[in-house]
């Protein structure tokens, strides 16, 4: 299953499942198959996703260069697309529509 974000003032975003599921997680939305962000939760939303990656990012042990490269990407990879929406989307004051 995946997450369809639909941004009036920018490109939707996909995501597969269990990201979608932890970023709504984050911002405080039930990760249903339906939901709404309204414009005035953005800025609430956008500070949560990046406590979380500041979080996560402070639990990241550092990297042993003879370890095996190609670690999954992180919530900050994943996140900030989604970010740069929600930024857009405040400023023009329009809501953001998901769906699966």
């Amino acid at each position: 299953m995946l997450y369809k974000f639909k941004f009036k003032n920018a490109g939707d975003v996909i995501m597969l499942e269990a990201n979608g599921r932890r970023v709504l997680e984050v911002i405080g939305k039930d990760a249903g198959p339906t939901g709404i962000i309204l414009a005035a939760q953005m800025p609430a939303a956008i500070q949560a996703l990046q406590d979380a990656i500041a979080l996560e990012e402070s639990h990241d042990e550092p990297h042993d260069d003879s370890a095996v490269q190609g670690d999954a990407p992180g919530l900050r990879q994943r996140a900030m697309p989604f970010i740069d929406m929600l930024k857009r989307n405040h400023q023009a004051g329009t809501d953001v529509t998901w769906g699966v």
